[in-house]
């Protein structure tokens, strides 16, 4: 009885696994009215860069109060602040990737709700690390699968096995 029982569980967490996998992801770019203007092109995986040593995203720049839109749809999985980020949002999307948003003056969506691909979830800010400086939105992407091929002899290389340039979606 309980092997039945830890067999279901198994194909139940497989399934949902692959169908995580399978659901396209369609990124948009997250500030409203944003073109490949708004950052410079070499932003992410730049070094150096302060404590985190290499930028691991991409800054789009526009101004204080811009909508910051969710550049797919996902599962909300935190609001908040967090030291050098400021006020963050974390959502989880297709393909079992985590969409980091940092910076936001404003947070307008709530843990655990659903967002809607190019739904509004925030403005545009200098919050964290960002205080004194041209407001934007740092956008990560970050896979929980990881990707060793990706891995490199840069700074911080072993971590491209989990980041992502988001400029490669948009």
């Amino acid at each position: 009885m309980k092997r039945k029982r830890i067999r279901k569980l198994f194909f139940a967490f497989v399934v949902i696994s692959i169908l995580g996998l399978l659901i396209p992801q369609n990124i948009i770019i997250p500030v409203e009215k944003a073109t490949q203007n708004d950052w410079h092109p070499e932003t992410f995986w730049y070094y150096p860069w302060g404590k985190s040593v290499t930028h691991k995203g991409v800054d789009i720049f526009a101004k204080e109060g811009t909508n910051v839109l969710s550049s797919t749809n996902g599962i909300v999985l935190y609001t908040g602040e967090v030291g050098r980020g400021g006020n963050v949002i974390l959502v989880l999307g297709p393909k079992w990737r985590l969409h980091y948003y940092a910076h936001i003056k404003e947070i307008k969506i709530k843990s655990f709700r659903y967002a809607d691909r190019g739904s509004i979830i925030a403005t545009v800010g200098t919050s964290g690390n960002a205080v004194g400086k041209s407001p934007h939105l740092h956008y990560s992407i970050v896979t929980l699968i990881p990707y060793p091929w990706r891995i490199d002899s840069d700074r911080q290389g072993w971590k491209k096995m989990f980041y992502l340039n988001p400029l490669d979606y948009f």
